[in-house]
């Protein structure tokens, strides 16, 4: 008991000992959150003796979670078996694994991340731009759309178009068994609605809840937590209504504004003591975030103390914006500051060129967080799609991206004709050439070809029964039988992708040892689950956007593009509300030093414009800035709103009419302009 409350303030104690029921924790930006909730599970399993296999806590990011698990498992004592603690998508992950089969597919599907997804869509339709028909997919999916749905919706001919996309792009999915991110949420909410006992077994086996930060949370999420209490009321979120910024990817502030209602009979707890920010810092956080109105309302407390004033940044230029900031971080590192308690964060990211421009003409190493993932470089993904073939002889989607790497005389013809074969003889491409005899190849690719075509299959073969003897050696036989650095000899950047794939090698390495016991799929899964927040690790300054800063902290803090149309961004769509929760979360990142830039003028899309400071200056309280008061409205681009005759539709666009705001909503591809009181959101 003692090693629980020890560190607990008594608002935490509180929250902790609320054991039944729905609980709501507001806690704020450097509140003990994380301590909130590992305490609340160690006062389960210690005190109340509540099976660790019993609970579960689902948060938002792998390095989260891998925090959250570290500090539980020091502090409960005994543990025969740990309790499941993990992302959202890794606990769909797991029971998909174990219960797909209802659906009548095979539990060893491969997830395909964005760039993969991105690649299937393409290949479908080139024509219209595949972010869109990606965003729709992942929209219709979020909104348990089947393709025919989507079609039947559709009144316009490119969201018709989309909608057969979207059913090609499942086909695809299927014929492969792969599932992608999307996928890991609404087949596992799909399997618990459609087989009650299911549903009703797996809320008998979690009967103690947590959800890190739940103002996160989208519709498809809660419908899922939902199910998971089919059988008790035993859930505890916690989270931050100031905190939340993802409403463009669909995450909804009401789930956590209007908890009480979806749980009835809930507790709520506020923690407002802050043990991260001077005072100093908190006093800008609390001074601006009290101008919106959206809010359950706290305010924070700093306990360590006062600190330096926030120091306000005019330049007259992103270049001279630059070269301070590089003055600044030179002279903190010459103070003894460490490199990686140094961060820089903006809104857009395209900000990020001139500083980073900067910090190189002053020789100071950085690490751009947000930018191409290591797991994304082409080395990389080439040697991610041999492990999956190896697990996996029938993923079709990977064979094809190293049939010909390294190099095996084969052109983009000849495989377009062993696909088409393979397909029409209703087998895999791996399946196909295996079988086939050399009368039959030779249709297909030139004779001194198909020799190393066999070569590469019965490669393939060797390698899987060494991975199922031996994991560990395991990578070093598949560079050995593939020569695969070999594909880069000769480019120009050979050195640069061969110390990535010798760093991919060591990843894994580390990975078996630390899982002795974990298999290839197992390896592959964890690293498509990976995020943004996995890159910042190591001595280094990071930079990165606001977004992406969100859940760390640093001790010194540089804040650019402080102008209107930068932070907040202004115009059809935009939120302000949601802007200004953004600029409280980069303010509430900084532990000791906290620096706030504004630029004159900037060089962007093409033109050098000038700017107007921005709002959020003069309603943090820290100097005349423009502030401009408007009306605001509690839409915004993305919201799903229901109108009495059109039905439901998707807001695309924010404009003033009046004294009105103006909608352009979607209804099912029907595009109209309804004013925002005509409307309610759902």
């Amino acid at each position: 008991m003692e090693k629980i409350f020890s560190r607990l303030n008594e608002s935490q104690t509180s929250a902790v000992k609320q054991s039944e029921g729905p609980v709501l924790i507001l806690a704020g930006a450097g509140s003990g959150k994380t301590t909130t909730v590992i305490s609340r599970l160690a006062y389960l399993i210690e005190v109340l003796g509540i099976p660790a296999s019993n609970t579960l806590t689902l948060t938002f990011t792998n390095k989260a979670a891998k925090e959250m698990k570290e500090r539980s498992l020091a502090m409960i004592e005994n543990l025969s078996y740990p309790p499941l603690l993990c992302t959202f998508h890794k606990f769909g992950l797991l029971f998909l694994k174990f219960n797909i089969h209802l659906l009548g597919r095979k539990n060893n599907f491969v997830v395909i991340d964005t760039d993969d997804k991105k690649r299937i869509i393409k290949k479908i339709n080139s024509e219209l731009p595949t972010p869109l028909i990606a965003s729709e997919i992942s929209r219709y999916k979020n909104s348990l759309l089947s393709p025919d749905d989507a079609y039947k919706q559709a009144e316009l001919f490119n969201y018709k178009q989309i909608a057969e996309v979207y059913r090609e792009y499942e086909a695809y999915l299927l014929e492969n068994n792969l599932v992608d991110f999307d996928d890991l949420i609404s087949l596992t909410y799909k399997l618990l609605d459609e087989n009650p006992d299911l549903a009703k077994a797996t809320s008998q086996k979690y009967q103690y809840i947590m959800i890190d930060e739940y103002q996160d949370t989208n519709e498809l999420q809660l419908k899922l937590i939902q199910k998971l209490c089919t059988n008790h009321n035993n859930i505890c979120v916690v989270g931050d209504d100031d905190q939340s910024i993802y409403g463009w990817r669909g995450a909804h502030i009401r789930n956590i504004m209007e908890f009480d209602q979806d749980f009835a009979g809930a507790s709520v707890f506020k923690l407002e003591e802050n043990y991260r920010s001077r005072e100093p810092i908190l006093k800008v956080a609390n001074a601006l975030i009290e101008h919106n109105r959206s809010r359950l309302g706290k305010k924070l407390i700093a306990t360590r103390g006062s600190g330096d004033d926030v120091v306000v940044l005019n330049s007259n230029d992103e270049n001279e914006e630059a070269r301070s900031i590089a003055q600044k971080i030179h002279k903190l590192l010459s103070s003894g500051v460490r490199a990686k308690e140094i961060a820089v964060l903006y809104r857009v990211n395209v900000l990020s060129r001139s500083i980073e421009e900067g910090l190189n003409r002053a020789g100071i190493a950085y690490k751009l967080v947000g930018g191409l993932r290591f797991y994304d470089r082409a080395e990389i993904k080439d040697l991610i799609s041999y492990i999956r073939v190896i697990t996996n002889n029938h993923d079709d989607f990977s064979l094809k991206r190293i049939i010909n790497k390294p190099k095996r005389g084969l052109g983009k013809a000849s495989v377009e004709k062993i696909e088409l074969a393979a397909h029409n003889n209703n087998t895999s491409i791996y399946e196909y050439i295996k079988n086939a005899d050399v009368s039959t190849l030779e249709a297909l690719v030139k004779k001194k070809n198909r020799a190393t075509l066999k070569a590469f299959i019965e490669n393939i073969d060797a390698v899987a029964d060494v991975a199922k003897n031996s994991t560990y050696e395991f990578i070093d036989v598949l560079e050995d039988t593939f020569h695969l650095k070999s594909i880069y000899k000769g480019m120009q950047d050979e050195d640069d992708r061969v110390l990535n794939m010798d760093e991919f090698y060591g990843l894994f390495r580390d990975f078996i040892k630390k899982s002795p016991d974990a298999s290839l799929d197992e390896f592959l899964n964890e690293l498509t689950l990976q995020s943004e927040q996995d890159q910042v690790e190591g001595e280094s300054i990071y930079m990165m956007s606001i977004h992406a800063s969100k859940g760390l902290e640093f001790g010194h803090v540089f804040i650019i593009g402080l102008e209107e149309g930068f932070l907040p961004l202004v115009g059809d769509g935009s939120d302000l509300e949601e802007e200004r929760r953004l600029g409280y979360v980069s303010m509430t990142r900084a532990k000791d030093s906290l620096t706030l830039s504004h630029a004159g003028s900037r060089f962007y899309k093409g033109r050098r414009s000038d700017l107007q400071k921005s709002r959020f200056f003069n309603e943090a309280g820290l100097c005349e800035g423009s502030l401009i008061v408007e009306k605001n409205t509690a839409f915004k681009k993305g919201d799903l709103v229901r109108h009495k005759v059109f039905g439901t539709g998707r807001v695309n666009g924010v404009s003033k009419a009046g004294r009105e705001f103006k909608l352009k909503i979607n209804f099912a591809g029907t595009q109209r302009d309804i004013l925002a009181s005509f409307v309610e959101r759902l």
